[in-house]
């Protein structure tokens, strides 16, 4: 069939026959404007991607209509009737014009007619040519006059129709205006029947609000970021469907990724210039000369250009370098999941929207549309769609491919598809993750994985401080995964991780080894590491070992399990028992949280050169280490309620210490005297250890934030502080046997909080309260202190700053005391 069709790559509607109809358009027209308004006509429409069916003039021979003009009028949404002078005279027109008639009520076709410099009375009447054309058919069809009076009527039907009249008016204007007109309502059309786009209509109005703001006239780069499967191509395509009418030329360039070099970027300038250009033979010999070209053509045109997945700044470069390149008023949309491309080509904050994943009720609507084919669960699935959603967690790739995959099947079928995507998530939804993990660096990948295995929702300042010690300045790579949609920062600081970004991290390294689990790099499942324990299955493949759920059952390990594990960095476990001791732990350890640890010390040959924390609650030990350990890097040391516990070790070798945490350490009784050198440390928590009875006679910690011994109940005596403590807010010493604090206590000019509460303090031996920063002190239950001390309190700052009442703050510091006068 000879026909004449739209070719353009970035059309800007599905198929027509998706909506129910194989043609947009459909002109009907007399010769005599075919190499003029028709040809402007539908060249105007194409370049909007509106798919016209316009004959060729081959077809108009014989007495009858062809069969293929028929099917096509049936077959097309609107008809554009261009009513010339000399329209009327031919029958072939005439037959066309019966048909569209005829399908208006047959078919819904919608009949927009144009008057091309003829007065629509002249044609509703049949005036003038009209009237000349019919008194020869009425002479030719004198015998049977049916199709004369059916053409007549067909006529005045259409003439009156509300359409474009040429005689008043620029061609260019009534086509612009005509072809605006057509695309609007085809664009109207086009996004009712998309009800599967659940939650775009608020996301397509706040970036058109908020982001591509239309009515100013400037060129504006805007750009579209987050993780893959989120929905970015989708809004980017409803946005240009929406808008695209607006500019004086558009185009769409879907699936960049990956795309580089001259063999590959050089069809997609080629793209640019001809979708907007309505040009098909466009050189470009190479990708400067291509920049070369966009700069000349469209540098006066204002364009929208939307570039979908990029993930090269070459691409960037290639196609939409520079804003001088592009008409005042144009709209540069760029896809990506990765944020610093964007911020490479000078895309403000402010022009970055975040694609947000379906929140509950948006999630449920598109996963029962595509699991039931309606908007909400069947009886019986309520619970079970829920559970689906939950996991999907929000992302609408995974809610349609699981979705599609559970439609038409029995609960049963639902419950077995649950249980298999706990064990092994869907292929479908990993693969199109995977693609941002392909593309980091091998020390980025690793970062990713540890974070999938070990540290979402982690304090981000902690993640950095831990993975410190195994790759350099992690805190470069951390932000290369938030840039490409790997990892946020929720509240708080916490390291956040979709959960199905997290099962791919695991998947990956599942399938380092899928039956043997000590030949993974990373294990967090209670059954593989307790497998690889027991039966000292340990290699030098294992990095780290994650247990965050104890079993019920103490586990009994093997001697020999941590032997093997000469690379193991990262160590978490609890609840298991070694009767036959330990032999050895990995130099390469940088945390160990072991709650439970069952032995009384660390293995002699124990070398904590890496090691950033060791955090052992609950545990067993009597004694830490014995001697001196060069821990340089170490910073935090937890061993709350180990009850064992009966001194300190020498903390000479580990001069970075940040945080001690002893609390509730109940036979401890000796604490070091190299603590009170430590300049590094900002906590220090001696809580509850009822037998300590000193503490080494002088401390010079010039980093000390907090100092807690409360409830050291045979503690008498506070240390001599030498030096500048400056740093110290809070000092709690309630419970405690202290009865005075010596006078050096004035070097704490920091402090906001001391806590004496139930003390056996007595006497100030300072004149007055060293700090003017004091906001709390508690006095309550000190049976011992003496009205001359209490006289003291009223020059403390605390007291001045009480005003207008510093006798009812008064009476709330000495609430339970008993003061002797």
């Amino acid at each position: 069939m000879a026909l004449i069709g739209t070719e353009n790559t970035s059309s800007s509607f599905p198929s027509s026959s998706m909506l129910g109809w194989t043609y947009d358009v459909f002109l009907s027209f007399r010769g005599d404007t075919r190499k003029n308004f028709t040809d402007n006509l539908y060249t105007a429409l194409k370049q909007k991607g509106i798919f016209t069916y316009r004959d060729d003039e081959k077809l108009k021979r014989g007495t009858f209509i062809a069969p293929e003009l028929l099917k096509a009028i049936e077959e097309s949404r609107f008809a554009i009737v261009i009513l010339s002078k000399d329209y009327a005279s031919s029958s072939w027109c005439l037959m066309e014009l019966a048909k569209i008639v005829e399908c208006i009520k047959k078919t819904g076709l919608i009949v927009v007619p144009v008057f091309h410099y003829v007065d629509p009375s002249d044609v509703r009447h049949q005036r003038e040519t009209f009237a000349d054309a019919f008194v020869k058919y009425e002479e030719h069809f004198k015998d049977d006059m049916r199709d004369v009076y059916t053409w007549r009527d067909a006529l005045t039907q259409v003439a009156s129709i509300a359409g474009w009249d040429l005689r008043d008016k620029h061609e260019s204007r009534v086509i612009e205006e005509l072809v605006g007109k057509i695309f609007s309502d085809l664009n109207f059309i086009y996004s009712s029947v998309h009800k599967d786009l659940v939650g775009i209509k608020p996301r397509v109005d706040n970036m058109m609000n908020s982001y591509l703001q239309l009515g100013l006239n400037d060129v504006r780069y805007i750009g579209i970021w987050g993780m893959g499967g989120m929905g970015k191509t989708t809004l980017a395509r409803v946005i240009y469907d929406r808008i695209n009418c607006k500019f004086e030329g558009s185009c769409f360039i879907a699936n960049i990724r990956g795309k580089s070099g001259d063999s590959l970027l050089v069809p997609l300038q080629k793209q640019i210039l001809s979708d907007i250009l309505i040009e098909s033979n466009i050189y470009i010999r190479n990708i400067q000369w291509g920049i070369n070209v966009i700069k000349r053509r469209l540098c006066c045109k204002k364009v929208l250009i939307i570039l979908d997945d990029v993930d090269h700044y070459e691409q960037l470069e290639a196609l939409v370098g520079e804003q001088d390149w592009f008409g005042q008023g144009s709209r540069i949309i760029i896809t990506t999941r990765n944020q610093h491309l964007l911020i490479q080509h000078k895309v403000s904050e402010a022009e970055i929207y975040e694609a947000k994943k379906l929140n509950n009720d948006e999630a449920l609507q598109l996963f029962s549309m595509k699991a039931f084919k309606k908007d909400s669960p069947l009886e019986g699935y309520v619970e079970l769609s829920q559970e689906m959603i939950s996991y999907a967690s929000g992302l609408p790739l995974a809610l349609k491919v699981l979705g599609s995959f559970l439609f038409h099947r029995s609960i049963d079928g639902w419950k077995g598809a649950i249980n298999r995507l706990k064990e092994s998530p869907e292929r479908e939804i990993l693969d199109v993750l995977q693609i941002s993990y392909d593309g980091l660096k091998e020390r980025e990948k690793n970062i990713f994985l540890d974070i999938a295995c070990f540290f979402n929702r982690n304090c981000e300042d902690y993640v950095v401080n831990i993975l410190q010690t195994l790759y350099d300045q992690p805190i470069i790579d951390i932000d290369v995964l938030k840039e490409k949609s790997l990892i946020t920062t929720s509240w708080g600081k916490k390291l956040q991780m979709h959960d199905l970004l997290q099962e791919l991290g695991r998947e990956i390294v599942r399938r380092e080894s899928p039956e043997n689990p000590s030949q993974r790099s990373r294990l967090w499942l209670g059954e593989d590491i307790f497998r690889v324990l027991k039966y000292s299955e340990g290699t030098t493949f294992l990095k780290g070992i994650f247990l965050d759920s104890t079993p019920e059952k103490v586990q009994h390990l093997n001697v020999k399990s941590f032997s093997n594990m000469n690379n193991l960095r990262l160590l978490k476990i609890s609840n298991v028992d070694l009767p036959q001791g330990l032999h050895d732990f990995s130099s390469e350890l940088c945390f160990i949280h072991w709650d439970g640890y069952p032995l009384k010390s660390m293995p002699t040959s124990f070398k904590p050169d890496k090691l950033v924390e060791l955090n052992m609650p609950c545990s067993l030990i009597k004694h830490l280490w014995k001697g001196i350990k060069s821990a340089k890097r170490l910073k935090l040391i937890d061993l709350r309620d180990s009850r064992n516990l009966i001194e300190t070790p020498d903390f000479s070798g580990v001069p970075n210490l940040q945080h001690l945490i002893l609390q509730c350490c109940t036979r401890l009784s000796k604490i070091h005297t190299s603590l009170g050198g430590l300049k590094q440390l900002l906590q220090l928590d001696l809580s509850g250890c009822k037998s300590l009875e000193s503490l080494p006679s002088k401390i010079s910690l010039e980093s000390l934030e907090v100092f807690i011994l409360s409830g050291c109940s045979r503690l008498k005596k506070f240390p001599e502080i030498v030096g500048n403590m400056s740093r110290l807010s809070h000092l709690y010493l309630d419970g405690t046997a202290i009865k005075e604090l010596p006078s050096s206590v004035e070097h704490l000019t920091g402090l906001v909080k001391l806590d004496l509460s139930g003390s056996a303090i007595r006497e100030w031996s300072f004149p007055t309260f060293p700090s003017r920063n004091l906001e709390i002190l508690s006095l309550s239950g000190c049976e011992g202190l003496s009205s001359k001390s209490s006289n003291k309190l009223l020059s403390f700052p605390l007291m001045r700053r009480a005003s207008p009442n510093p006798i009812g703050m008064l009476a709330s510091i000495f609430a339970g005391a008993s003061i002797k006068y």
